[in-house]
């Protein structure tokens, strides 16, 4: 009864946390990266202008507005509360506290995002001046804004400065902060812009922000990686052994030390391939879209199905390198977006590679441990299985929807982070159990009982 009761528990606990596997670690998540909003500043000495482009679904989400279906007579209709609302979220301030005046444009509505990374959404356009009191400097200032992100916890707003006419030494377009909510404190974190400070280290260190938050929102980048993890604890048998390919199968398992030895050069080296294309996409390199996202897709169902049978066991890392030249391509649209070049150009690519790797990291870190543990169970089967057929399932959605075919499939795929921090509560608490049960059953009395037979036999 004891061993039946043991195995149910195993299977259960497999079958919950199987999900962390099939998740990511964002709140909300999808498959393409959460659109940003973007504030694009032209300064002077007498006023800055504010380019604001601003996802609607979002400022739908934060005014309570209903937009109906994004069209520009949806915002045409509610353009004085829109306008209100704006306004009321926009004060910037020199450095001694004096208010600026702030006065609004046209509200536009654009099609704009990437089917890659964002996909494509409606947004609203439109242009703020922005002038301070007499005498005062347009130099350096808060910028005193935060719409949207006082709403919705998971928002950004990228603000760049796109020209400066006092700066003679001005080099291009150069990014200087973000604004978003402080997820320790709940508050928003205010943004103070002072020009020529596109290669700061606070502008670095926004990048590198920008990398984890592009990494923990995307539930496709993250699902290749995971699934890649799946078979690290275990052996394959080898082309060697004589088996044919068709009969390889996974057996046995390694130590700690060469799962983490594995999943490292696999992660560095899904890291050095989409560096390569990060790089070249943000350059202006041609990206097909739509097979780069389908080919993502593929990328994923290619790594479940290794998850159950050995595809290429030993040489993951040149997988994940080939495959990561793939979702660099994706990655780079939202550098490309920023127009940066130059200096400003490397700074940016820095950080967010930084960044990319950093999430990447703490991925590895939250999900291997656990596998390696419940790697010694027999709980381990169901769950490398189950995960890897959830895995492929989801893939096989989004390769559908990817080339054309909508499907509900894709659609519940994107929703599979909302499971992420429950599944990873059980796969932490699948392997503690793992490892209580499996000191039980080497307990002293049992090894003493062991060793005179061994020694005997």
């Amino acid at each position: 009864m004891h061993r039946l009761l043991r195995a149910a528990a195993g299977a259960l606990v497999a079958l919950v946390a199987a999900g962390v596997l099939a998740c990511t670690f964002a709140l909300p998540a999808s498959a393409h990266v959460v659109p940003t909003s973007s504030i694009a500043l032209a300064v002077t000495d007498d006023d800055v202008t504010a380019d604001v482009e601003i996802p609607l679904s979002d400022l739908e989400a934060a005014t309570g507005l209903d937009l109906g279906d994004y069209t520009q007579a949806d915002v045409d209709e509610n353009a004085d509360a829109i306008e209100a609302y704006l306004l009321e979220h926009f004060e910037p301030t020199s450095d001694d506290g004096t208010e600026w005046s702030v006065s609004e444009g046209d509200l536009t509505v654009i099609s704009t995002g990437d089917s890659t990374t964002t996909g494509v959404y409606a947004a609203l356009e439109t242009t703020f001046t922005l002038t301070p009191a007499d005498g005062e400097s347009t130099d350096s200032f808060d910028l005193g804004w935060d719409a949207i992100v006082d709403t919705v916890a998971t928002h950004t707003v990228i603000v760049t400065v796109t020209s400066d006419s006092t700066d003679a030494d001005f080099s291009g377009t150069y990014e200087v902060g973000t604004v978003q909510r402080d997820t320790v404190t709940n508050e928003v974190e205010g943004l103070h812009v002072e020009t020529g400070s596109g290669a700061s280290s606070a502008a670095f260190l926004d990048m590198v922000a920008l990398g984890i938050s592009h990494i923990r929102e995307g539930t496709d980048h993250q699902l290749f990686l995971l699934t890649l993890l799946l078979p690290a604890p275990l052996l394959a048998m080898p082309p060697s052994a004589g088996v044919r390919a068709r009969g390889r199968r996974w057996a046995g398992r390694v130590g700690g030390v060469t799962a983490w030895r594995r999943i490292g050069a696999t992660t560095l080296a899904f890291t050095l391939g989409h560096s390569i294309t990060l790089a070249l996409g943000t350059l202006g390199v041609p990206v097909a879209e739509t097979w780069i996202e389908a080919a993502i897709a593929a990328s994923i169902l290619v790594a479940a199905v290794h998850a159950v049978r050995p595809l290429f066991p030993g040489r993951e890392a040149l997988v994940a390198g080939a495959f990561g030249l793939v979702h660099g391509l994706a990655f780079s649209e939202t550098l490309r977006a920023l127009d940066l070049s130059g200096w400003h150009l490397v700074v940016a690519l820095l950080g967010f590679n930084i960044g990319i790797e950093v999430m990447q990291l703490v991925v590895v870190a939250l999900v291997l441990p656990p596998l390696v543990l419940l790697s010694r169970s027999r709980a381990y089967e169901p769950l490398r299985l189950l995960a890897a057929a959830l895995t492929g399932v989801a893939a096989c959605g989004w390769l559908a929807a990817r080339v054309g075919w909508a499907n509900p499939v894709a659609d519940g795929a994107d929703q599979l982070g909302d499971w992420s921090l429950p599944a990873l509560t059980a796969l932490w608490l699948g392997a503690l159990l793992a490892l209580v049960v499996g000191g039980a059953r080497r307990s002293p009395a049992a090894g003493e009982a062991a060793r005179p037979s061994r020694s005997g036999g």
